[in-house]
């Protein structure tokens, strides 16, 4: 299996991660008839770490079919080389430590955290637009 998709894979775990441990900590705030209710009442505002692990869940969802986009991508269009292949792990990385840095409120590591992520991502996308790296 290509690494590109094994980090896909493992980055499909990730978004689980991310919908449990949210869902549970907003579960324990609302109370178990909530999350099994329909929602359609107004709730009060979350507490601090359920907020921050929802916006962290939100920033997960927003830059994955980017990710998908270019793993899937440079799999397919045969443009998939070992520094894609590092990359995909810098990515999947650094999204599995915003997580943890997130919920904890740390900003400015979490910040560098995200960055370096979304470098790696935007690297394998330019690998799929533009080919490989060479030299």
């Amino acid at each position: 299996m290509p690494t590109e998709m094994l980090v896909l894979g493992l980055g499909a775990v990730l978004l689980l991660a991310h919908v449990l441990i949210a869902g549970n900590v907003r579960t324990r705030q609302y109370s178990t008839d909530w999350n099994m209710g329909a929602r359609d009442e107004t709730m009060p505002p979350l507490n601090p770490l359920a907020g921050r692990l929802v916006r962290a869940q939100a920033n997960y969802l927003e830059t994955l079919p980017l990710v998908i986009i270019a793993l899937v991508g440079v799999t397919l269009a045969g443009k998939a080389t070992q520094w894609t292949g590092i990359a995909a792990w810098v990515w999947l990385a650094g999204r599995a430590i915003y997580l943890p840095l997130y919920a904890a409120g740390i900003p400015k590591i979490r910040t560098l955290v995200w960055s370096i992520a979304s470098l790696a991502m935007v690297f394998v996308l330019g690998v799929f637009l533009l080919g490989p790296v060479t030299g």
